[in-house]
């Protein structure tokens, strides 16, 4: 499910597969728990967390992977030695098993508070 046609967050998690819909359910429930002010929309297919109405965070279930997306470059380079060790894309953290929960509330909350050095 690489861009989904669902019109809201909680349709895109209904039409995953169940192996799926456990982790993306609690990758959103980080969000909206990290993320507070931010929107929840579908962008690109997928749900994402919009601040200002300038999408910061996505994730997506891809065929192999869960993709969460990091849209801001800054907080991506703040996070530099601790994404070493896992499947990073120019934007895109892939997770091939479970999401590391831990490293991912990290990451939303230096989004939400802009200030990515305080947090990694």
């Amino acid at each position: 499910m690489v861009q989904s046609k669902a019109p809201d967050v909680a349709t895109y998690l209904a039409e995953l597969p169940e192996n799926r819909r456990e982790p993306l359910t609690r990758l959103r429930d980080l969000c909206r728990t990290e993320l507070p002010g931010f929107t929840e929309a579908m962008s690109h297919g997928m749900p994402a967390y919009e601040r200002n109405g300038t999408p910061e965070v996505a994730f997506a279930s891809q065929k192999h992977y869960i993709s969460l997306y990091l849209l801001n470059p800054n907080i991506r380079e703040a996070f530099t030695t601790r994404l070493a060790a896992h499947d990073m894309g120019k934007g895109c953290l892939r997770f091939r098993k479970d999401p590391d929960y831990d490293l991912v509330r990290d990451l939303l909350r230096a989004t939400a508070s802009g200030n990515s050095a305080d947090i990694c």
